[in-house]
């Protein structure tokens, strides 16, 4: 797509929306930047600052796995309790966050099926400790058996399942609320 000359805004208008499009000039800053001898490329500098970080990104990982294993011990001493679920969401949603720049995808995809088994059970309480720690444990599994050359075909493997008895317990716990259970398997619009 050519950039516009116009810098003023255009409009399509479709039987339900309108669309409106910005002049983009990032190109003219771009090249009035360079243009001004300034060789800083912003992108260089942070793939270079991520490279001299990514030898501690295996420590990282590491402790974020004990992280969640402490708040899944938690959750073992003192049941569901809001406290309990909380420190459990957290540490899953901070995996499923940190996994990829970390270099452990498999990792953040088993953390995401935790984090939707605890953000969708309606009755915490009746969640099944034995599927969180079905959970917890393939997080740490692929976390240490990370170089190995099968582990992509395993964990992949491991994931589908684990999600596969997620879904199926979602759609139990939630078979009272069908616009809900709508909800939380219609695909997302944008990826």
């Amino acid at each position: 797509m050519a950039p516009r000359k116009d810098k003023t805004p255009s409009v399509a208008t479709f039987a339900d929306h309108e669309v409106i499009t910005l002049a983009n000039d990032l190109r003219s800053k771009a090249i009035s930047h360079a243009a001004e001898g300034d060789d800083d490329d912003p992108v260089a500098r942070a793939e270079a600052a991520l490279a001299q970080l990514s030898n501690e990104f295996g420590e990282w990982m590491q402790s974020e796995c004990e992280r969640l294993e402490a708040a899944r011990q938690e959750v073992r001493r003192a049941g569901f309790v809001k406290k309990t679920h909380d420190q459990l969401f957290r540490a899953a949603h901070d995996i499923r966050g940190e996994a990829v720049t970390f270099g452990y995808p498999a990792a953040g995809e088993v953390a995401d099926s935790l984090c939707r088994l605890l953000e969708h059970t309606p009755d915490m309480t009746r969640i099944p400790l034995t599927l969180v720690d079905q959970h917890v444990d393939a997080v740490r599994a692929i976390t240490r058996e990370h170089g190995r050359a099968d582990l992509a075909a395993i964990a992949g493997a491991l994931t589908r399942r684990l999600r596969e008895v997620t879904d199926e317990f979602l759609r139990a716990e939630n078979s009272e609320r069908p616009d809900y259970l709508e909800s939380i398997f219609t695909p997302p619009l944008a990826p």
